[in-house]
């Protein structure tokens, strides 16, 4: 029986034109936003992706201690269930191929950066000899037919994907499971359990959670809250809204949610629409970078900040700081990009690994705030704060040139 590493996949078809699973629309890249229209409308009810038994794991494992070394959180595990590795492991430097959603948006653009770098340490160590990769360009159809090239060429070690959405990829994903060669899947999921290893940070519910905890803690009942949604149909984005919406329901807050696609413009047109109805005491986003559009839209309305949830892209910290917002930073681990290519190394040595490897999802907070922008000082605003890849050769040039291998 095949195991979904996705939760309600078969609505996940609109996920095609999507950009992240991770998380951001910043408007200085071209992104795939631009293929459909942002809806601005209030969007409707989002109970289908509710799903109370991931809501209640991933719940979960906000709590527990991740396995591994302290200072590698891209290294660390949670509640790991070891699959034996032992038939691929074989001697020498291995290709591996990497089939790719996307580089359309800095969370991407920040992850592919760190996963060259980590590339670097792997090729001069001779666990690995070359990575061959394909850009699917947020196209399903491309990326099938990418990971049929790769198969058809034959001269492939292994294999990484990012699945440029779940259901569509399934296939393709089996097939390039039934060439015998190991294959780690990361960052969104699919419908089958054939991959080595299955690679994501805690996932949509927990920041649902880490979010909605946040700004009930710090708000009122009968309190208004506008959620800014970026898309519908991807199953980490919607589960991130599911689980914001059950605590809010819950606690008496009431909220509001929009599609705005990650536009600048209609998220302030969104924003001063609602502040023309009445006050507006908190904003949350299933994505971050858009935060600042969001904050400018109170400056401009001439209204006192709202509490806030946004992420750990850097225009929105360098934004908290300078307006002393109560805020909070949910993060979908961008060090992500780093754990697959890590993983194939222990694969090829025969190592075990976790079959569905679960890294930490930590917020930022007001505590350490301070601390990842002094940790992150000289890096462009596009960067992710938790990237991770502080100990890679080219740090910190090469994220701050933001140089796109």
């Amino acid at each position: 029986m095949k195991r979904s590493l996705s939760i309600t996949a078969s609505l996940v078809g609109a996920a095609s034109l999507i950009l992240l699973a991770g998380c951001t629309t910043d408007p200085s890249v071209e992104n795939s936003a631009e293929e459909a229209p942002a809806e601005t409308s209030e969007s409707t009810d989002s109970t289908e992706w509710f799903d109370q038994e991931l809501f209640d794991k991933q719940d979960e494992e906000r709590g527990v201690t991740p396995e591994g070394p302290e200072d590698e959180p891209y290294l660390q595990m949670i509640n790991a269930e070891m699959k034996d590795t032992s038939d691929f492991a074989s001697d020498g430097a291995k290709k591996v191929c990497f089939a790719n959603a996307s580089i359309s948006n800095p969370w991407r653009q920040t992850g592919w950066i760190t996963m060259n770098e980590q590339l670097k340490v792997l090729q001069e160590s001779g666990a690995i000899s070359e990575m061959e990769t394909r850009d699917a360009k947020d196209s399903d159809d491309t990326q099938i037919a990418d990971i049929d090239y790769f198969i058809a060429e034959g001269n492939c070690d292994g294999f990484i994907i990012s699945p440029n959405s779940t259901a569509a990829m399934t296939p393709a994903v089996e097939r390039a499971c039934e060439t015998g060669k190991p294959v780690v899947v990361f960052d969104r999921g699919v419908e089958t359990d054939c991959a080595v290893t299955f690679i994501h940070p805690i996932g949509g519910f927990a920041w649902g959670i880490d979010t909605a905890e946040f700004l009930i803690d710090n708000l009122e009942e009968g309190d208004k809250v506008i959620a800014l949604r970026i898309l519908p149909g991807v199953d980490v984005l919607e589960q991130r809204w599911a689980g914001a919406e059950k605590l809010f329901e819950e606690a008496g807050i009431e909220a509001v949610d929009y599609f705005s696609g990650g536009d600048p413009a209609e998220i302030k047109k969104i924003i001063s629409d609602e502040l023309a109805k009445g006050d507006v005491q908190g904003v949350w986003m299933d994505a971050g970078d858009g935060a600042v559009a969001a904050i400018e839209a109170f400056e401009d309305a001439g209204k006192e900040y709202p509490v806030m949830t946004g992420e750990d892209e850097l225009s929105f910290l360098r934004k908290w700081k300078d307006t002393g917002l109560t805020a909070l930073a949910p993060v979908y681990s961008n060090f992500q990009w780093r754990t697959p290519l890590l993983a194939l190394e222990k694969i090829f040595d025969g190592e075990e690994v976790p079959a569905e490897w679960v890294l930490p999802q930590s917020p930022i907070t007001d505590a350490d705030l301070d601390e990842f922008l002094e940790l992150n000082e000289g890096m462009p605003d596009g960067h992710y704060a938790k990237f991770g890849g502080e100990n890679l050769p080219g740090y910190p040039k090469v994220w701050q040139d933001r140089q796109i291998p």
